[in-house]
């Protein structure tokens, strides 16, 4: 459920229409809708009510500021993997004891930053990370929060590069080495322990991998409860797919049951990480077509934004249905829509059966709310697009569009050069 929708052959966002926004804000442009992210926050965290649990929305899926305070507002917290990350949240307002510190790659200096800010815990994915922390916490005097985040050897069966829990990923530890790693944290004493941590992929439109891992990981706690560790959390990840197309993925309600019910009561406060399921049908790049080009084998429609806009398509070869913002009646044709990046890999679809386009004309990206604007660059030395948060009849800028200005900034000619 989202709140983009046509009135008269006209697209809009909740009230707001997209040809009116584009005229005043310019493309290519992210437009999310408010009242799709409080829906989808709340009817994920709904979810799991009467169960003790913290929902902490990934940063990497959506970092804008905007988005992060209203998830906060709505009693979230954070799963940050960076000190980038780190920043952003505190600056956005979520309460520290809410975040939670993940990924393999942790520097010193981002440790220490967030034991000075004093987050729930970092999710540690190496023996070599435990060892850094422990001297980083020692060095300020602190005891550093942890659990380890176990890779449990469950097929999520998603796309490859977003599968994190096999053996072959480099997240995690070892089911058959945790026990050994957490005795050796529990040995070092600027450590407490006190979860255990999963995550298995992205984009999962079955609960099977979820309740696979969760099986996995309750044998693990009941060996760290017969060795005497005082586990408090068990952060499950996040991973729960949307619809792009055809996918089917299970909704909120499914999924907590399918996790209620592995769980069987099992005493420990959850936490949870979502990040697509809240924000990805949540949001578009609203782009404009350039011009129409007519190939001896391909038609194409070429728009303002491209792969440094949207980089889904040419790294995952995902697909985003593409809506164009004025219906006209015009005859439809197949093509590819293409951007102004000098790659071939620049598209937002492929071969697509599609309203007639023609140059001026706008068109919506749809499902681009996740992995959209976090992964988007400045490749061709082009500006990064436009923000906006539609609430209800109004909307407001949230991130203002790059200058050229900006483009440069931090850059200098040497002097020998001058």
């Amino acid at each position: 459920m989202h709140h983009f929708h046509y009135e008269n052959d006209e697209l809009f966002c909740e009230n707001v229409s997209l040809a009116a926004l584009a005229e005043e804000a310019g493309t290519p442009a992210y437009v999310y809708s408010k009242a799709t992210l409080t829906r989808h926050f709340k009817a994920f965290d709904g979810a799991f009510e009467g169960l003790p649990h913290l929902t902490c929305f990934s940063v990497k899926a959506n970092s804008n500021l905007a988005v992060l305070r209203l998830f906060a507002s709505l009693g979230g917290g954070v799963d940050i993997v960076s000190g980038g990350e780190l920043y952003r949240a505190l600056k956005a307002g979520v309460p520290a004891e809410r975040i939670v510190f993940s990924g393999v790659g942790k520097t010193r200096e981002e440790m220490r930053a967030a034991l000075e800010a004093g987050i729930l815990m970092f999710n540690v994915e190496s023996a070599q990370e435990l060892e850094a922390l422990n001297t980083v916490a020692g060095e300020m005097g602190r005891k550093a929060p942890i659990s380890l985040r176990i890779n449990p050897d469950v097929d999520p069966k998603t796309h490859p590069y977003i599968s994190t829990g096999l053996k072959k990923n480099k997240f995690g530890i070892s089911f058959e080495t945790a026990m050994d790693v957490y005795r050796h944290a529990a040995e070092l004493p600027n450590l407490e322990v006190i979860g255990v941590d999963c995550h298995i992929g992205s984009q999962l439109t079955e609960v099977s991998p979820f309740v696979a891992a969760v099986d996995r990981l309750k044998k693990l706690l009941e060996s760290l409860k017969a060795g005497g560790f005082k586990i408090k959390y068990l952060d499950v990840g996040g991973g729960l797919g949307i619809t792009y197309q055809t996918e089917e993925p299970p909704e909120p309600d499914e999924y907590a049951k399918a996790l209620r019910d592995a769980l069987n009561g099992i005493g420990l406060t959850l936490i949870l990480e979502p990040g697509r399921v809240i924000v990805g049908n949540a949001g578009i790049l609203l782009a404009r077509v350039t011009y129409t080009k007519s190939g001896e084998e391909k038609d194409f429609v070429i728009t303002d934004g491209g792969m440094n806009d949207l980089m889904r398509p040419c790294l995952y070869g995902s697909y985003h249905g593409v809506q164009p913002v004025r219906k006209t009646g015009r005859p439809g044709a197949r093509v590819d829509i293409v951007g102004p990046i000098c790659e071939s890999s620049d598209f937002l679809a492929k071969d697509r059966d599609l309203p007639g386009f023609v140059a001026g004309d706008l068109l919506a990206v749809m499902s681009a709310g996740a992995y959209g604007f976090t992964m988007s660059s400045n490749y061709n030395t082009r500006r990064r697009a436009v923000e906006i948060l539609v609430d209800g009849d109004g909307y407001e800028i949230v991130r203002e569009r790059e200058t050229y200005e900006d483009l440069i900034r931090g850059e200098h000619i040497p002097a020998s050069l001058k």
